[in-house]
């Protein structure tokens, strides 16, 4: 079993009927507590703790203009190590459009909308973190042909609260505007993308928010789940799980990446994205298994769409993965690891920043 599944499932038995539904309206709701307390910091004296312990010489030096956009990853902390901050530092926005995997979209039956819950506060540990005003008016815009609501999903998807932590480190002010992304075809991502930015430049426009000072969109994904060990019964290992195979997979890596994500953002490359990731007969399966298949390209087409006629850059701060990345320990600070790390078992980590 991988990442606090025995504890997901319980929860989706329990919550399956509960809050989900295209409804016109975003009740304040309580707190949106946090589902991985393993992987991630849940108190302040955690997160200060990692940032402690990291090996800041490496980081990559970052000049110019804010991130208006950046991807970063969500697993354990001590394997995906300092991408964490070095791709969330350079975000200084108060206001931040934090778009997520729905990972288990499928066992509820959601997909093709994008996915809001009701909360008015997201645990965090320096302080809970307040949900902007913005998202109902975000909800609103986009009506019930792109939205819907399903606390459920929320409650049970841990990638957004993975960044809450390393966000509050570096600005306690944030507020955020949760969405998160299942399952939906090339053409519908492409839509959503389109809407959302529209909602999104209806919204901040009234309220004179800049792109990149004021607002900005994080999107997480973490990159290949390969090998053929503890994946639920999966094959992922395409090119074997020696050291040949692995770095194999590491350049297909670097190849998706270079050609997809790094450089001038063109809807072309989300396109090439989904053809690298998703299997061409049926957009439910994977290809390639990085698991914001999804999400990644509704959060590339929604900033191209916003950022209108003006080129829009990514650049790659770094890749990892679990099996090459200097662990950080933090076994001493009550936290741990949801999965293994092996040669026939690891995850990969790719952090960009678009400005």
């Amino acid at each position: 079993m991988t990442r606090l599944s025995i504890l997901t499932a319980c929860c989706l038995l329990i919550l399956a009927a509960c809050n989900t539904g295209r409804n016109k309206e975003l009740p304040d709701n309580k707190i949106r507590q946090q589902v991985d307390t393993v992987g991630f910091a849940q108190y302040s004296w955690q997160i200060d703790s990692v940032m402690e312990r990291l090996d800041r010489k490496g980081w990559k030096k970052l000049s110019g203009d804010p991130w208006k956009l950046a991807i970063c990853p969500h697993d354990d902390y001590t394997y995906v190590g300092k991408l964490y901050p070095e791709v969330l530092h350079n975000v200084m926005a108060d206001n931040i459009f934090i778009i997520g995997v729905a990972h288990k979209a499928a066992q509820l039956g959601l997909e093709g909308y994008l996915i809001f819950d009701t909360h008015n506060q997201w645990y965090g540990p320096y302080g809970n973190v307040t949900v902007s005003p913005a998202r109902n008016e975000i909800f609103q815009a986009l009506g019930e042909e792109y939205a819907m609501i399903s606390d459920t999903m929320n409650i049970v998807e841990h990638s957004l609260e993975s960044m809450i932590p390393f966000m509050q480190y570096f600005n306690r002010n944030i507020s955020i505007i949760p969405i998160l992304v299942p399952a939906m075809s090339p053409e519908r991502m492409n839509e959503c993308g389109r809407a959302l930015a529209k909602a999104i430049e209806t919204c901040t426009d009234l309220r004179e928010w800049e792109w990149g000072r004021d607002f900005a969109i994080v999107v997480t994904t973490d990159a290949v789940h390969y090998g053929n060990e503890e994946w639920g019964g999966n094959d992922y290992a395409r090119y074997g799980c020696d050291d040949k195979g692995n770095a194999r997979a590491r350049e297909h890596e670097h190849e998706i990446i270079d050609n997809c994500l790094s450089g001038e953002v063109s809807p072309e490359n989300f396109r090439r994205f989904s053809e690298y990731t998703l299997d061409s007969t049926d957009y439910h399966n994977y290809k390639w298994t990085w698991c914001g298949r999804y999400c990644v390209p509704v959060a590339l087409y929604t900033a191209y769409y916003l950022n209108g006629s003006g080129a829009l850059n990514g650049e790659l701060i770094d890749y990892s993965t679990s099996i090459t990345s200097d662990h950080i320990p933090v076994k001493d600070i009550g936290m741990g690891t949801t999965a293994i790390a092996t040669d026939c078992h690891w995850v990969g980590y790719a952090a960009l920043g678009y400005r």
